[in-house]
């Protein structure tokens, strides 16, 4: 079993809150608009961090950070990218690569709004953990945690505060 924290849209603003929240977990995903490499590297001093670049991210973290992930965690194949639309609304490379590849969880940022929806279309949960960070329209900063024991997806928490 592992414990993930999945966020997203810091915009170089990472509160105490979100790090304290991911203290229990093994890995951190951050679904892109880092903002800044001081996030990626506050995150790393609490667990691996695996992190797509966002639409506002320049070049140093696009250098390190690709558009897409794919990657498999316990019996969980997991697509991540930053713009990838959500169930039945997918963004042409996001449905190409589900279609494909045949993720188990799909994971993306961008709308600063709050999702978790199983795609039954797909076969695929989808998340979108909001926004983590202070800049955007969102009232409430929000960050997810969750574990992935086998190919099962358990103790779904979600962090909110006001930005």
């Amino acid at each position: 079993m592992i414990k993930v924290g999945i966020l997203s849209d810091t915009h170089s603003d990472l509160s105490p809150k979100v790090l304290e929240f991911f203290a229990s977990c093994n890995e951190i995903w951050h679904a892109g608009d880092i903002g800044a490499e001081s996030v990626i590297q506050q995150l790393s001093k609490v667990a691996h961090v695996r992190a797509v670049y966002g639409n506002i991210d320049g070049a140093q973290i696009r250098s390190y950070c690709p558009e897409f992930q794919l990657f498999t965690v316990e019996k969980v194949k997991v697509l991540m990218t930053h713009i990838g639309g959500y169930p039945k609304k997918y963004q042409k490379e996001a449905l190409r690569l589900i279609k494909s590849e045949k993720p188990n969880l799909f994971i993306s940022g961008h709308s600063h709004i709050l999702k978790v929806v199983f795609d039954h279309d797909f076969n695929v949960l989808h998340i979108n953990p909001g926004a983590a960070g202070k800049f955007g329209f969102h009232q409430v900063s929000t960050a997810i945690r969750m574990d992935i024991d086998g190919s099962d997806f358990k103790n779904l928490e979600i962090l909110e505060f006001q930005k």
